[in-house]
């Protein structure tokens, strides 16, 4: 793209002037706006060192209410950082409906980057540039504006600026080693640059080049485009967005009401036996795990009373509690639900090594968000291809995936009710809206198969434990656990 572009022509002062009032003006007007219309906007400045980007930047919010905004310096990653997918840190920022977030640098200078260092090339690009473009539609389907600017200055006003910068003690600081190396290999970098903007230049999320060559002109720029797409936003925002078809390898699951759950059990005795053993094998597993830095992320859903605290304690009696982090997933607090609906398990995921364990999950888009209307149709719909994204992103991560749904037939349910409600070391168990969601057990069966078809992937696959007989279950997914970490340890 910087090959092929052309910079606008540069008004006059006086003209710069009086457009950049106007402009300031509406921006904070959209700002209100943008409040009431609850859109969440991400605006990331990428360019060449000694660009204007924080200068930009600070320009910018000078026009808005600084109670509706952030601004992140996304520095090189931290240690702790590497230790998370790529994107972790990038899908950290993102901001509350409503509010901004600015980005000073992103997933376009830490790509650049690493691609000039040598780091990825080839397929790893390739998968890099596909996560960055699965991880922007996915914000703008969900109503995310996202700007995305570039500042662009010729390299003769690169290396003046750096100058001017070096040659003060107080802002020696602002050239970092980078920048200088930019300079040096300014064609080099600008290739990379160039294909980098080629190849995430989208419509939903367009790159904006910006002429920063002059100050002022740029920051007219950046509030011009700023304003007409936050305008553009909210006419658009009431449109529903295409349902992508999946791209992902589907295998084939039972429906459940095709699971026999009959001779699913164990007595006691051998339920004992194989416990004590699978726990000491999962044990010196986890050790493995840790050594090797494979991180894995456990999920459970079910029907209500089908077991699945039990079964996760099973489970986690076996780890090193250092090493483990069990999430229980409830209704979402408010500053979650203000997200986009997977922030809260993006901020959730294990450091490499470790294990989390789900209890309930990114699911529930389809299941009770589906089913009580808390989401539209066209948000769950799209759902299944979003979450299986996200689970491919994981696994290109090295994550390993274990899924699990806990079976139980509706009269084993009805006992198990009953049984808490009549004992009040139990009665805390159960709720007026485990009663309510029982009532909708035909429809939640009939989500919970559309479900399991459509996210049954090769590289992500469903588990049914059968838990009429909660020892059978238990003793069925400690084995699954097991297998499916040694399987890793094996491919790593």
């Amino acid at each position: 793209m910087l090959t092929t572009w052309t910079p606008a022509h540069m008004p006059e002062k006086e003209e710069i002037k009086i457009r950049l009032q106007t402009a300031r003006s509406q921006l904070y007007d959209f700002q209100m706006k943008i409040k009431e219309h609850k859109i969440p906007v991400i605006v990331l400045f990428e360019g060449w060192g000694s660009s204007g980007k924080g200068s930009t930047i600070g320009k910018v919010i000078k026009n808005i209410d600084p109670r509706f905004f952030k601004v992140a310096t996304m520095s090189a990653p931290t240690a702790e950082e590497l230790r998370y997918p790529f994107l972790y840190r990038y899908f950290k920022q993102i901001p509350e409906a409503g509010k901004f977030t600015f980005l000073d640098s992103g997933w376009m200078e830490q790509t650049c980057k690493d691609c000039l260092s040598g780091e990825i090339e080839g397929e790893g690009y390739t998968q890099r540039i596909d996560s960055i473009r699965r991880f922007e539609r996915q914000l703008t389907d969900n109503g995310y504006l996202v700007l995305k600017f570039f500042m662009q200055i010729d390299r003769d006003e690169q290396k003046r600026r750096e100058k001017l910068l070096l040659d003060h003690k107080d802002t020696r600081w602002r050239v970092s080693d980078f920048d200088k190396w930019q300079n040096e290999h300014y064609k080099k970098c600008a290739k990379i640059f160039s294909q980098y903007l080629s190849d995430t230049n989208v419509s939903s999320a367009p790159w904006y080049i910006i002429d920063a060559s002059d100050r002022k002109w740029a920051e007219l720029q950046v509030l011009e485009t700023m304003v007409s797409n936050i305008e553009v936003a909210m006419q658009n925002q009431a449109h529903s967005v295409p349902i992508l078809q999946n791209v992902f390898p589907l295998e084939q699951i039972p429906r459940l009401s095709d699971i026999d759950l009959r001779d699913k059990t164990m007595d006691d005795e051998e339920y004992r036996g194989e416990l004590k053993q699978l726990q000491s094998k999962l044990g010196e597993l986890h050790n493995k795990l840790y050594r090797r830095r494979i991180p894995v992320i456990i999920t459970y859903e079910g029907w209500d009373a089908a077991g699945k605290g039990g079964n996760i304690k099973r489970i986690t009696e076996a780890l090193d509690p250092r090493g483990y982090e069990v999430h229980p997933i409830a209704s979402p607090e408010p500053h979650e639900k203000a997200r986009h609906y997977l922030w809260r398990f993006w901020t959730r995921l294990p450091k490499n090594g470790h294990i989390a364990i789900f209890d309930r999950t990114w699911y529930g888009r389809v299941m009770v968000e589906r089913l009580e209307g808390f989401c539209s149709e066209n948000d769950w719909k799209r759902a299944y291809n979003e979450m299986n994204e996200f689970e491919k992103e994981l696994k290109d991560w090295g994550a390993v995936i274990i899924k699990f749904w806990v079976q139980i037939d509706k009269d084993t349910q009805l006992e198990r009710f009953q049984e808490r409600q009549n004992n009040p070391e139990k009665q805390w168990k159960i709720t007026d809206e485990d009663w309510r969601n029982r009532e909708k057990w035909d429809a939640y069966e009939v989500a919970v198969n559309e479900m399991l078809q459509k996210t049954n992937t090769s590289f992500a696959p469903w588990h049914v434990l059968e838990s009429v007989d909660k020892k059978y279950a238990r003793i069925k997914a400690l084995r699954i656990v097991i297998s499916e970490i040694e399987k890793a340890l094996k491919e790593n």
